[in-house]
């Protein structure tokens, strides 16, 4: 099965910076979003980026003005710039794409953590 596999993941001193990736595996069709959420410990999921396949972004105000969120639709590879790191930004990132038929897929995620 097709698989979103994200890379990037590390751990950094809080004002330092991380860059995300993600890519599917194989061939998905049609992906009209695409988009990174995050899992912080104790914590629901929440979307921190998203990015529509016309270059729309969308930003959650935690990140917004730190985090940058870009893609390549030729190879249906999303990127997340993280910039000013905050201990609170110490989550699992998880990638997700949907199509225009609105199928969804999903990263098994990695780990963001930032030390103070």
């Amino acid at each position: 099965q097709v698989q979103l596999v994200e890379s990037g993941g590390g751990l950094v001193q809080a004002g330092g910076s991380l860059g995300l990736s993600c890519a599917p595996s194989g061939i998905i069709p049609s992906i009209n979003v695409m988009g990174w959420y995050r899992q912080a410990p104790g914590k629901q999921r929440e979307l921190v980026a998203t990015i529509t396949s016309g270059g729309s972004t969308n930003y959650a105000d935690s990140v917004k003005g730190r985090f940058t969120i870009s893609r390549d639709n030729a190879k249906n590879t999303v990127y997340l710039q993280m910039l000013s790191l905050k201990p609170e930004d110490t989550a699992v990132y998880y990638c997700n794409a949907v199509t225009f038929w609105l199928m969804a897929y999903w990263g098994k995620g990695t780990l963001v953590t930032v030390s103070s």
